[in-house]
């Protein structure tokens, strides 16, 4: 197995891989700079894989590139969604209304994805509560709400949506694939394995070079952090000769790249320990000495990072590690006693 494209167009927009499958680098207006489409050639058509976030760019982008590879938007007949977060879901609705096309996403995904962008949703106030419960203060919860509400527009219209489910098989591109459940960074999220070429669809499950988010949600209970290491530990034991993840370019070393995402997480949770070991903290206090005050003023990364500290704690806590107080409101995690 070669990683070497076959074609690459001048944007550097577009890879052909093999089999003929189309990578598209769909911009994002954040840090990540590009979601991942794939193009993937059928006996009649072709199946897009996450279309990305409905924006001004990412339209001129497919517009672009579809012309490039003489593809019309009525030859996509089959849109399926890995997971329902906005960079992978927002475009879907659009597409299916340019092509017909149906759009396959887990129930669950799709549960997530109205209870975030339906009319009479909630879920900003739910979230900034949650914050608060975790000392966040409140000009920046405001300004966490405020970036949320700039989402409806980026995965509108929603599409219709046909369900899928881990344990299915999937026939896509000439080949049968098995659904398997990737919950943790996206409850509901779906990685797809072809046992023939050994390759993998992985979402945002495994990514090269960048560490997927763990987040708590407001409202869903369990530990998502644990999840997330189980899965891992599930997807290490699938054959993966080559990786197609949703973000960065496709890799061949998907084990190795399980190896360091574990060990990531597992450096973050004994800092956390050593912090608090020092003295209790919040949430929002360990967020700062984490990822620095920087973040303050980008409520996108600081959603992310905030999300992702109370999962890393909401962990060490289920384990017996740290305790948690509630003080006026706000809870302080300290060090179990021995």
């Amino acid at each position: 197995m070669t990683m070497k494209a076959q074609f690459e167009d001048e944007s550097n927009r577009t890879v052909v891989l093999e089999k003929g499958w189309i990578q598209v680098k769909v911009p994002v207006p954040f840090s990540l700079k590009w979601v991942n489409s794939y193009l993937i050639p059928e006996t009649e058509g072709y199946t897009l894989i996450d279309p990305g976030l409905r924006t001004d760019a990412a339209i001129r982008m497919w517009d672009e590139s579809l012309r490039t590879h003489r593809i019309q938007w009525t030859d996509i007949t089959r849109i399926i969604l890995t997971h329902q977060h906005p960079d992978h879901y927002g475009l879907a609705g659009y597409v299916q209304e340019k092509s017909g096309a149906k759009v396959y996403l887990s129930r669950r995904s799709h549960a997530y994805a109205i209870r975030l962008w339906s009319e009479n949703s909630t879920f900003a106030e739910e979230l900034q509560n949650l914050y608060a419960e975790h000392g966040m203060p409140a000009e920046l919860r405001a300004a966490i709400g405020a970036n949320l509400s700039t989402f409806t527009a980026m995965v509108s219209p929603q599409p219709e949506v046909t369900y899928m489910q881990a344990g299915d098989s999937m026939e896509i591109g000439g080949t049968s694939w098995k659904l398997i459940d990737a919950p943790g960074h996206a409850n509901g999220q779906l990685c797809f394995y072809n046992s023939e070429r050994g390759w993998m669809l992985c979402g945002d499950q495994v990514l090269p070079r960048i560490t997927p988010n763990i987040s708590v949600v407001p409202g869903e209970s369990g530990d998502p952090l644990a999840v997330f290491l189980n899965s891992l530990d599930e997807l290490r034991q699938y054959k993966v000769t080559l990786a197609l993840p949703g973000h960065r370019d496709p890799f061949t070393d998907f084990a190795g790249r399980i190896t360091e995402l574990q060990e990531h997480h597992e450096r973050r949770l004994l800092r956390m320990r050593e912090l608090l070991a020092e003295e209790p903290r919040t949430a929002f206090a360990m967020c700062e000495t984490l990822f620095g005050s920087r973040l303050r003023g980008n409520a996108h990364n600081l959603r992310f990072a905030m999300s992702e500290t109370i999962a890393h704690l909401v962990y060490l806590e289920r384990k017996g590690f740290i305790s948690s107080t509630l003080s006026d409101g706000v809870f302080h995690f300290a060090l179990s006693a021995v």
